[in-house]
């Protein structure tokens, strides 16, 4: 029954709402890398919430979470943790780093090096680390969440293609508009911050469980012909250097099925994969010189390129439930 899953959706946004105001489109990017076991990247100047959506998802989620601030001088044990000497039992004893959680904050993730960059790599693909020789298994599951300052580039090292490419959406939270900026305001009147009133509405083994529901999404042969178009047509555009990849495709199909889920239907459509677009491709390809000479961005010849492939929706098939 999808309408499990839609009510599940809902209800988290009903909860983050006492914390998280107006910005209902960023917690459905959220919820989406939660069904589909993906991490999310938050490209935005400071102060617009990106912590306290990370926490609102974690309190209703009732899971552990993390906050790991990125600096130049931070190193790949500080995320992945190091063995200590005992002296009163002459042992080594591990200590574990803080990306042993269910939801990893990274913030100002491009303030790190690129040593400390790449100790992400294998928990974001594997959900693993590996340390002095041995592999440690993440908890299920395993989000990071990572923010991106876009105006400062002091001390700031890019992010690689390779960790772009695993980040299964990346978006922003943009500033507030007048009512929910309002909603802000007049929350300082408390002495606590709304975040402390957003408790558990889910667990981690309802996640799971509904993640299964959406598996059972249908995805029409003309959704998947609409992706592997798209796909296609960043890697042929002469003002690309660097194409979608498969990963990308892949994150379309399972994301265009959760939005299907989260909406109530059983099926995906081609106006779902046009919504996760922007978000799943922005990222992920890369402009070539002359295209970033003439002032051209990413997003919009991604825009430009979705706007010239057009696919008509077959009728959606009625379910059992609604033929009887």
């Amino acid at each position: 029954m999808m309408t499990s899953v839609a009510r599940w959706g809902e209800t988290i946004q009903k909860n983050v709402r006492k914390a998280v105001y107006g910005k209902d489109d960023v917690v459905t990017s959220f919820l989406v890398a939660l069904l589909c076991d993906g991490h999310l990247l938050l490209e935005d100047v400071p102060g617009v919430g990106k912590t306290i959506l990370a926490r609102a998802i974690a309190a209703s989620l009732e899971c552990d979470m993390k906050r790991l601030q990125c600096t130049p001088d931070l190193m790949p044990a500080d995320v992945t943790g190091v063995s200590v000497y005992n002296q009163q039992n002459g042992e080594f004893e591990f200590h574990e780093g803080p990306v042993e959680t269910n939801i990893l904050l990274v913030d100002e993730i491009n303030r790190a090096g690129p040593r400390t960059q790449s100790a992400l790599l294998e928990a974001m693909e594997e959900r693993a680390i590996s340390v002095e020789g041995k592999r440690r298994p993440l908890p299920d599951p395993f989000i990071l969440l990572a923010t991106e300052n876009p105006v400062e580039f002091d001390g700031t090292f890019p992010l690689p293609a390779a960790q772009k490419d695993r980040f299964f959406l990346c978006t922003t939270m943009g500033y507030p508009d007048p009512a929910a900026e309002r909603q802000i305001l007049e929350s300082q009147r408390r002495i606590s911050h709304p975040v402390e009133d957003v408790g558990p509405v889910t667990s981690v083994a309802e996640l799971r469980a509904i993640r299964e529901e959406v598996r059972g999404v249908e995805v029409a042969e003309n959704v998947s012909d609409f992706i592997l178009d798209l796909l296609e047509a960043t890697r042929t555009d002469p003002r690309l250097l660097l194409g979608a990849s498969p990963r990308a495709g892949k994150a379309l199909f399972r994301g265009c099925k959760a939005l299907a889920a989260l909406d109530g239907r059983r099926s995906a459509t081609v106006e779902d994969v046009r919504r996760l677009v922007p978000t799943v491709l922005w990222k992920r390809v890369e402009l070539s010189a002359d295209s970033l000479l003439g002032g051209t961005t990413a997003r919009s010849v991604v825009e430009e390129v979705l706007s010239h492939l057009s696919v008509t929706d077959p009728p959606e098939p009625r379910s059992q439930e609604g033929s009887r």
